[in-house]
């Protein structure tokens, strides 16, 4: 909340920037800290790790059933939102902010909603991250790559605007990073490659061009008028 008070004040690419800028200085400021290791880190009390299960087995079949919960969680709360009334507004200042403001939109509230969850979605995707690796260190929470430039290949690949697209992005990525890890800079190059030859020839991304060839969509959230039937 206390961010969002100061980064609403950038527009545009000076608000993306801005928020790297803010992830560097949470970095920088935790790293400082001794108490949470510094700028190495610390691993998760053996108490909380004894907690999640017995063995490492345990453990593992825990973290996927609560990365499957969470991820349908996610899923569910976006779609919801922008089915609702606030996803609504949030399309129109998407479309033109002006506008919107011009027809009644609280604009910084509803932009204010939006980010404050989706900063308590991505802390609790964090977390359960964090439990899986046992271990925290100011330079994974904040990176850059892994929270800022992963993000956007994926939602670039998949499809801006939609739901499937993420998931599809996501689905991609993972089998990239699975696939080309182990060539090292290379697997970087590749991704690159990969997102300006989507973003050249379907600029919508893969989902927007799987849905404008068969006309489908899992996820609709555009409200379509429908003619009333005739009368006999």
């Amino acid at each position: 909340m206390p961010v969002a008070l100061l980064i609403f004040r950038l527009r545009g690419a000076y608000f993306a920037i801005g928020t790297w800028v803010i992830a560097e200085v949470f970095r920088l400021s935790f790293a400082q800290v001794s108490a949470l290791g510094g700028g190495s880190g610390s691993s998760l009390p053996v108490g909380i790790v004894r907690s999640l299960a017995a063995s490492r087995s345990g453990r593992e079949h825990l973290s996927y059933w609560l990365a499957m919960g969470s991820a349908v969680l996610v899923i569910a709360a976006v779609y919801l939102f922008l089915r609702s009334r606030n996803g609504l507004a949030l399309t129109a200042i998407r479309d033109n902010e002006l506008a919107a403001g011009s027809l009644g939109i609280d604009i910084w509230r509803t932009k204010f909603i939006v980010y404050v969850v989706t900063a308590a979605l991505t802390a609790m995707i964090g977390a359960l991250i964090f439990l899986q690796k046992l271990r925290i260190s100011p330079d994974a929470a904040f990176s850059v790559n892994d929270w800022t430039a992963f993000v956007i290949f994926i939602v670039v690949i998949g499809g801006i605007g939609t739901i499937e697209g993420p998931i599809i992005g996501t689905l991609i990525f993972f089998l990239l990073r699975e696939t080309l890890a182990d060539l090292g800079t290379i697997y970087l190059i590749v991704l690159g490659t990969v997102a300006i030859v989507i973003m050249l020839k379907a600029p919508t991304g893969l989902w927007g061009l799987i849905r404008s060839r068969f006309d489908v969509e899992l996820f609709p959230l555009c409200f379509r008028v429908k003619p009333s039937p005739k009368k006999g």
